[in-house]
């Protein structure tokens, strides 16, 4: 991995990360925790959506990535949640 792409996954792990707060809590974690809950959803998004059947496909690489890890980023959100009991508002 070249260092293009790395800044590339940071940028798009920073857009789902914070995406996913918007979606979970209306708002974002920071920059790093925008990265971290990006990448780690990203990860989650990919393994979680195809066993429930669901595929993302826009025609766009960068935007069904966006979109897996957004929707992995909330998952993670969530347990994040229920195992803190945290309820941010």
């Amino acid at each position: 991995m070249d260092g293009q792409s790395l800044i590339i996954i940071l940028i798009l792990g920073a857009l789902a990360g914070w995406l996913g707060g918007m979606v979970f809590q209306g708002g974002g974690l920071g920059l790093i925790g925008n990265i971290v809950v990006g990448i780690v959803g990203g990860f989650i998004g990919y393994w979680l959506l195809p066993k429930l059947g669901l595929h993302i496909n826009t025609g766009k690489a960068w935007l069904n990535y966006v979109l897996t890890a957004a929707i992995g980023a909330v998952v993670l959100l969530a347990i994040i949640n229920i195992i803190f009991g945290r309820n941010r508002n």
